[in-house]
């Protein structure tokens, strides 16, 4: 071959490469900006990443729930708990009573999201009830009804009950719940989820659409597609009440069409439930206590598998950054009206406490900037925070106190007013039990 030709043979392939380089730099860069915005919408970088949780040492399959649900079982065999059934309901209002959960809790999901995903509908919606631990599905005529637990040692833990009549009822553990409910939507761990979809009219989600997970950060206008939602919030537009392709047009048309409902009869026959609402006070601190609840059980497996590693958890730094941030609320989604819900739920919420000497509470409701008045999570309560190594939980207390006391001069924690912070420091010293000695002395 003639040099020449050989030189614009070299000289094609040399162009050739510089374009295939170009290319490579440009998908990678693309590549990484994607990384980089799903690291900003993440709690931490990994949080989406599985926790091996059926391996070693947490061993989720074989462990033994310890949590309520675990221990209403124990005292319905021995016979010290007798759960009455109901012609309409079965064991929901028995079970409710038992586990200390109020009705006004109630949510309505026609979302078909549910294992039971044929017997939900707009007109068939899953009902959800829930109180610090534990959450309950019903759904009017179905065989089945769904619990699951925050369950100390293990995380999410799910349950169903047969509502046929019987002397002693089963609540039986279905681990094939973690199909769903294991994922990176749930941080890796054994976890609920709640997640705002487009339906069309017979509530088929579109899981290309809408948020795939929703939380306290979540903008109000992202949040409750495939929900009902009843109450009052002003102005401020959100996806619920919503079904169809002829709903969502018309709501770009006229926003809130369908917002600020107060009853459902429109929908559904509010008579086949334990009660005619959908509250949107209930649904918002629902949307706060599911990611919460997988937040710790997250933060408890990454200590147990980091202390016996490597016998400390230096390297949970970030990831106790990015809880201390959620539990303080400081990427709450900023309410821009007024929002009421019923009474009955706000009153039932606030009046668990606990309260300090001027009967101050975590519990207490903001609702007209933001959903709480001291914006720190009443989590914090909870047996699965008090249940985390010992470790981890004395990390967290330094830190959680530095930032009350206005030693941390973190700019996302500065933002939190010093007399909010002061308050919430006053109110935990009063009511929430095993804090270090220095809380309360100030050394």
């Amino acid at each position: 071959m003639p040099n020449s030709a050989k030189q614009f043979k070299k000289a094609r392939f040399q162009v050739k490469c510089r374009h295939v380089s170009f290319a490579l730099i440009v998908l990678n860069a693309l590549f990484i900006l994607q990384l980089l915005s799903n690291t900003c919408r993440a709690d931490f970088q990994g949080s989406t990443h599985m926790v091996p949780f059926d391996e070693g040492t947490l061993n989720y399959t074989k462990g033994q729930p310890a949590g309520p649900v675990a221990r209403l079982q124990q005292q319905i065999d021995k016979g010290e708990v007798k759960l009455k059934h109901d012609a309409d309901y079965g064991y929901l209002l028995s079970v409710l009573e038992a586990l200390k959960i109020p009705r006004s809790s109630q949510a309505l999901v026609f979302s078909k999201t549910s294992f039971q995903r044929e017997r939900i509908s707009p007109t068939t919606p899953r009902a959800l009830y829930f109180n610090d631990d534990v959450y309950i599905g019903f759904i009017p005529g179905s065989p089945l009804m769904e619990i699951s637990m925050a369950d100390p040692k293990l995380g999410a833990v799910f349950y169903t009950l047969d509502q046929t009549k019987t002397d002693k009822p089963k609540l039986t553990r279905n681990d094939q719940c973690l199909e769903c409910h294991a994922s990176a939507k749930t941080m890796g761990v054994p976890g609920h989820l709640l997640r705002s979809l487009i339906t069309d009219e017979n509530g088929v989600a579109d899981l290309n659409t809408g948020a795939s997970e929703v939380n306290h950060r979540t903008p109000l206008a992202e949040r409750w597609g495939g929900w009902y939602v009843t109450g009052t919030h002003g102005s401020q537009v959100h996806r619920g009440n919503l079904f169809g392709k002829t709903a969502f047009d018309r709501q770009e048309k006229e926003p809130n069409y369908l917002g600020n409902q107060t009853n459902l009869d429109r929908f559904l026959t509010v008579a086949n439930y334990a009660q005619p609402t959908s509250d949107i006070v209930a649904l918002m601190v629902l949307e706060h206590q599911v990611h919460m609840h997988n937040f710790v059980a997250r933060l408890n497996d990454e200590a147990i598998l980091t202390l016996q590693a490597y016998g400390h958890i230096r390297y949970l730094k970030t990831i106790e950054e990015a809880f201390l941030k959620y539990l303080l609320f400081t990427e709450e989604a900023p309410l821009t009206a007024p929002v009421k819900g019923t009474a009955s739920f706000t009153q039932a919420f606030e009046n668990l406490g606990p309260r300090d000497h001027l009967g101050r509470s975590l519990r207490q409701f903001d609702l007209q900037t933001r959903i709480f008045k001291y914006p720190c999570s009443y989590l914090i309560y909870s047996e699965s925070f008090d249940r985390l190594p010992d470790k981890l939980k004395q990390d967290l207390y330094q830190r959680l106190w530095n930032i009350l006391t206005g030693k941390d001069e973190s700019p996302e924690f500065q933002k939190i007013p010093l007399s909010v912070r002061q308050a919430i420091l006053e109110i935990l010293i009063e009511t929430k039990p095993g804090l270090p000695d220095y809380w309360e002395s100030g050394k």
